[in-house]
C-alpha cells in the first residue's frame, strides 16, 4: 500500500513539474506587450495537479480514516456486560457496568477500574 502511496505521488509530482515547466504556446506577445492566448488553458496544468494532489489527499489519509472511526464506533456502541476487552493500555478485563461516557472493568482479582468508552481498543473473543 505504501508503495503505491509514493508512486502516485511521485507520477503527480513529476507530471506537475513538467506541466508547469512547459511554455504556454497559445498566447503570443504583442506589440503592445498583452497576450492574445487563454489565459485558462495556462493554469490548466496547475488546476490538474491540485484536483489530483485532493484526491489522493482523500483517498489515502481521510476515507481511511472515517473508516477505522466507523468501525470504534460500532465496537463501543455494540458493547455490553460481561464482555472481555481490551484498553489503549493494555489492561484486559471484563465490563462490569457501562455508562454514557464510560465503563467500569472488573479486572481478575475483583478489582474494579472505571475507564472512558473511548480507551476500549477491541473485544477479546472467550
Amino acid at each position: 500500500m505504501r508503495r503505491v502511496m509514493v508512486v502516485c505521488g511521485l507520477a503527480v509530482l513529476l507530471f506537475g513539474a513538467v506541466a508547469l515547466g512547459q511554455e504556454v504556446t497559445n498566447g503570443t506577445s504583442t506589440a503592445t506587450g498583452t497576450t492574445t492566448g487563454s489565459d485558462f488553458s495556462s493554469y490548466l496544468p496547475l488546476i490538474i495537479l491540485l484536483v489530483a494532489f485532493g484526491l489522493i489527499f482523500y483517498f489515502m489519509l481521510i476515507r481511511p480514516q472515517r473508516k477505522r472511526q466507523q468501525e470504534m464506533n460500532t465496537l463501543i456502541a455494540g458493547l455490553k456486560r460481561g464482555d472481555k476487552v481490551m484498553t489503549t493500555g493494555g489492561i484486559i478485563g471484563e465490563i462490569d457496568s457501562i455508562g454514557d461516557t464510560s465503563i467500569v472493568l472488573l479486572l481478575e482479582e475483583g478489582a474494579k477500574m472505571r475507564m472512558a468508552k473511548m480507551s476500549i481498543v477491541r473485544k477479546i473473543e472467550k
